[in-house]
């Protein structure tokens, strides 16, 4: 078994349920047990993939897959200096796998002293030697056997998705289910989860696999897809199976300057593009051992050693370059490259520009103009733009180049179409699996969306400020302007004093965002508002001190029920849920914030607010309970 843990998050591309061990009813599916199992090195398929789960289980093939089950099971070498029985010889594949298991005490041959490897093996022998793996013994049990073996079978939730009878030979998908729920059994001694002896942590205390950790386990990288490749993953890729971005794919999808990872076990190749380019500003901690680097003011965890080294004092990029980092699963920099630098492109809106502090190769410090690019990728990058100016609020594209990067302010862009319920068109136009997508308010409001978000939605050329597409001519960046209202603060206001009488005009305004209370007081408008659930435009850190755009009262619903992002209302209507909507309980005129979670469950008379309707982009935005 593959010891080697990557601490990182995997993103829905191994689409893995959690399932709680003591729902004895709740069978997993065969692609979740078969791909645990082989993430575990435990059960792998044939060089096609294939694990044949409706064959028979030999005795043979039984202790193998039971010793690979068991610490250290990895390390059983191919071959033996003795036989373990007289119907074992030496020489037969099975020899090292049938000693391991005699020596651990999990098999015993028969009354005439051999061990049958070619006979199928029954449920009750399979049963009987899973629980030895949990520290039973043959003496812990009373009666006929196997009358006692298959009574704890059944009480430790061991046979979930087994078909088989006791006496009955077991399939291949028999003997699967059987390991798969073995993980999640609890030793008799210790009481601990089987699992957590192979590779600690894998199993909470609730009896839940980790099953992001579990992968990680059985994965190794990464690579850059560069040059053969493919002569360095050691299997066949031509039968693995392919995610790309998360995504289930195909071989041919694999691009050059991709970062790969694989686990031979499950036969499973991964893919990552992603790809940031810009200055190389610094190497921490040092030059000479660096294991983070900045670039355009961001900085990346270095992930392989083929990183590090071109980073570094001996490789060939020094600070000052344009570089494009190659980034792995985890945003960390898997390579570097400098052929990719001169097709990478950043689109955003600049947020900030301020003049910037710098240091060269030599060590001298000198000033450049400094903007920061919030990209539709919802990354914040900082360039030096000498000889530019550029101000916030500014839609630019951000070309890299051997002598540093060029920025270019974009113009408005006409588009315009009502976006399918797929979230695949907007209008005739098709969008491209990654686009990706930035709605941006004012000078500094930017907020990543992603394509579902938009489904229903009916885009006007307002609402558009720039679009850019691929080779296939599918929109690849969209900047939208103030679409869905998603860049705006939404929350309480608590309490409202305006005036407006000739020349005197003054509001006080004092509102809670999810438990937050701040006062604003207006010296030259009003807004004309109730104290209630509201949207706040154009509130930043320095709003303040700027002053607000507005200020507006939210339309209420009376729901029903909640479920999931829905909000049901009392005419049995469904409202979106906003993904980062403000909750709050109400007691005795006061406003305490909470969770979604907490007042969908329990006996609230509950309110929705939205801003506006679905089909311009509206979601609820506030809700409360009563």
């Amino acid at each position: 078994m593959n010891k080697k843990l990557i601490t990182a998050f995997l993103a829905a591309a191994l689409l893995f349920t959690q399932l709680p061990a003591a729902l004895a009813a709740s069978v997993p599916s065969r692609e979740d047990a078969a791909q645990a199992l082989a993430a575990l090195d435990i059960m792998v398929g044939d060089q096609s993939g294939n694990l044949n789960l409706g064959a028979p289980v030999t005795r043979a093939e039984f202790a193998k897959l039971v010793v690979a089950a068991t610490p250290g099971g990895e390390s059983v070498g191919d071959t033996v200096g003795v036989s373990p029985y007289p119907d074992v010889p030496r020489d037969h594949w099975a020899a090292p796998w049938i000693k391991a298991a005699v020596d651990q005490g999990l098999v015993k041959g028969n009354l005439y002293g051999c061990f049958e490897p070619g006979r199928t093996i029954t449920l009750a022998e399979g049963v009987t030697i899973v629980l030895r793996l949990l520290g039973y013994q043959d003496g812990d049990f009373t009666g006929v056997w196997p009358a006692g073996q298959m009574a704890r079978y059944r009480a430790l939730k061991l046979d979930a998705g087994v078909s088989c009878g006791q006496n009955e030979a077991m399939s291949r998908g028999d003997a699967m289910y059987l390991l798969y729920n073995l993980l999640t059994a609890q030793s008799k001694a210790t009481g601990t989860y089987y699992l957590n002896s192979l590779e600690p942590g894998l199993v909470g205390a609730n009896g839940v696999i980790d099953r992001v950790a579990l992968v990680n386990s059985a994965m190794e990288g990464p690579i850059v897809a560069e040059g053969s490749w493919q002569g360095r993953i050691p299997f066949d890729v031509g039968t693995a199976a392919v995610y790309r971005g998360g995504v289930r794919s195909n071989l041919s999808a694999v691009q050059e300057l991709d970062v790969l990872y694989w686990s031979p076990s499950m036969r499973t190749l991964w893919a990552y593009s992603g790809k940031a380019t810009g200055t190389y500003e610094q190497a921490s901690p040092s030059a000479s051992a660096p294991t983070s680097v900045t670039v355009s003011g961001r900085t990346y965890a270095i992930e392989s050693g083929d990183a590090a080294f071109a980073l570094s004092d001996l490789g060939t990029c020094r600070v000052g370059d344009t570089v494009t980092l190659l980034l792995g699963r985890d945003g960390g920099v898997a390579g570097v490259s400098s052929a990719a630098v001169s097709s990478t492109a950043v689109y955003g809106m600049v947020i900030a520009a301020t003049p910037g502090s710098y240091t060269d190769s030599q060590g001298h410090a000198y000033t450049a103009n400094t903007i920061t690019v919030r990209a539709t990728s919802g990354q914040d990058y900082t360039y030096q733009v000498a000889g530019q100016s550029l101000k916030p609020g500014a839609v630019v594209r951000v070309t890299p180049g051997a002598d540093g990067v060029s920025v270019r302010r974009l113009s408005t862009a006409s588009l315009s179409g009502t976006v399918d319920r797929t979230a695949v068109r907007i209008g005739n136009r098709p969008l491209a699996s990654d686009a990706e997508i930035l709605d941006v308010y004012g000078e500094t409001g930017a907020v990543r969306i992603y394509p579902s978000r938009l489904a229903g939605m009916t885009l006007t050329d307002r609402m558009v400020k720039f679009y850019a597409t691929n080779a296939q001519g599918e929109i690849s960046h969209l900047i939208l302007n103030d679409a869905t209202g998603d860049c705006h603060s939404y929350g309480i206001l608590t309490a409202v004093s305006e005036t407006d009488a000739g020349m005197a005009v003054m509001g006080s305004y004092t509102f809670d965002l999810k438990g937050t209370s701040t006062t604003w007081v207006s010296q030259n408008s009003v807004f004309k508002v109730s104290p209630g659930p509201c949207q706040i435009q154009g509130l930043t850190a320095s709003a303040l001190g700027a002053g607000l755009d507005r200020i507006a009262n939210l339309t209420p619903v009376r729901l029903d029920s909640i479920q999931g992002n829905q909000g049901l209302s009392i005419k049995s209507q469904a409202y979106t849920i906003w993904d980062s909507a403000a909750v709050y309980e109400v007691r005795d005129g006061k406003y305490y914030s909470t969770s979604l979670d907490r007042v969908a469950g329990g006996d609230y008379t509950l309110t929705g607010y939205y801003d506006k309707a679905e089909k311009d982009g509206g979601r609820i935005r506030v809700i409360l309970a009563q």
